[in-house]
């Protein structure tokens, strides 16, 4: 029998002393390849909040006919698209071995399509180092929750026996599906996140991602010229006083913001809703029942929109990257992590923090 230990260790930085939390399955990980991509916790190290920046946006700087993305010399690639509103998968392109107008094409075409899915990649396997600096391209990184060790900036994804906080989670609903857009109450919230998963399930745990474009345009014109001019509190508190109440560490204090109910991508010019059940806790200046009515009326509609929505399959060299301004998304926690049939669901994200959300009104373009 494997035996679950919950150890604490100490790193090193330039900070100083780090004292780092792990939970893990000795007999499990004693012959795990990913080791270093393992969970841990940082119980010493804190954030202040996050000072207005300048965003990036690589989308810009690429011809929009995208003539260097797909070049590869003598090696053949599969372009398929996943639904007509969402998702795009890719074979035959290597992203580790992207050039700078590769990269930026690649952007807009995340930015159009809301997710790219990269299949046969060497992304997982080329080290910490430069999967950093292939996402530190695309922008400022986002560091939250538990991480891979020594590198804060790659929040850790990890479902399995020997770590079930997540699943616990949500074991009083009867769904452990949740769409959302990562922390989207920051006053600058996440632009591309970068998905890698080191070990699959022999079946299930896809995830989902619904287009918020399409979300958008799918509504009554009445109905879109009302949300055009409303904004949305989004409130990190709940899941801030949650972790610390299951005894988590809260690396940076929690924030509300404002944001505009439809928001403009700076690249695409895109209309797309920005509400998610999982942040978006009222509309700003309507009355309570008025807010939770048609904030529900959009969290159904995108819940459910099962033609607006795509469901990705994972292998251990797939590589995702969604753009958080234009989709929601949600992990599918549908196999038994206690049946070593079913297995491990492990990897890590690498995220970029975006620009201060555009409304309609400021982009020129209300109805």
């Amino acid at each position: 029998m494997s035996t679950t230990t919950t150890t604490t260790q100490t790193a090193s930085s330039a900070a100083g002393t780090v004292s780092l939390k792990a939970a893990f399955d000795t007999d499990i990980h004693s012959r795990y390849k990913y080791t270093d991509y393992l969970p841990v916790y940082d119980e010493t190290t804190t954030f202040p909040p996050i000072e207005p920046f300048e965003a990036v946006h690589r989308g810009l700087e690429a011809d929009k006919a995208k003539p260097n993305l797909f070049k590869t010399g003598n090696a053949s690639v599969e372009i398929t698209r996943l639904t007509p509103r969402i998702g795009t998968e890719i074979k035959g392109l290597q992203l580790s071995q992207l050039t700078d107008a590769q990269k930026n094409e690649l952007a807009l075409l995340v930015a159009e399509r809301g997710v790219v899915v990269f299949r046969d990649q060497d992304f997982k396997d080329i080290g910490r180092k430069k999967q950093k600096e292939f996402g530190e391209y695309f922008g400022r990184l986002d560091p939250v929750g538990a991480h891979v060790k020594d590198y804060i900036e790659f929040p850790n994804i990890y479902l399995g026996a020997d770590n079930l906080y997540r699943l616990q989670q949500r074991s009083a609903k009867l769904t452990t599906t949740g769409y959302h857009s990562d922390v989207s109450y920051e006053h600058q919230p996440p632009a591309l996140t970068v998905l890698t998963l080191l070990s699959v399930p022999a079946t299930g745990g896809d995830t989902a991602w619904v287009s918020q474009v399409a979300a958008y345009e799918r509504l009554s014109e009445p109905i879109q010229k009302l949300l055009e001019g409303l904004t949305a509190e989004h409130d990190g508190n709940p899941q801030a006083e949650s972790a610390r109440r299951d005894g988590k560490f809260v690396r940076r204090e929690p924030v509300k913001s404002h944001h505009p109910i439809v928001r403009v991508h700076p690249v695409t010019g895109k209309k797309a809703l920005f509400v998610n059940p999982g942040f978006t806790k009222k509309i700003v200046g309507l009355k309570d029942e008025e807010s939770a009515a048609l904030l529900q009326l959009l969290f159904n509609h995108i819940n459910h929109s099962a033609d607006l929505q795509v469901r990705v399959k994972w292998d251990d060299r797939t590589v995702s990257i969604g753009d958080n301004r234009v989709t929601a998304h949600t992990a599918i926690s549908d196999y038994d992590v206690h049946d070593p049939e079913e297995g491990l669901r492990h990897g890590f994200r690498i995220t970029t923090l975006g620009e201060q959300p555009i409304s309609v009104q400021e982009a020129g373009l209300a109805l």
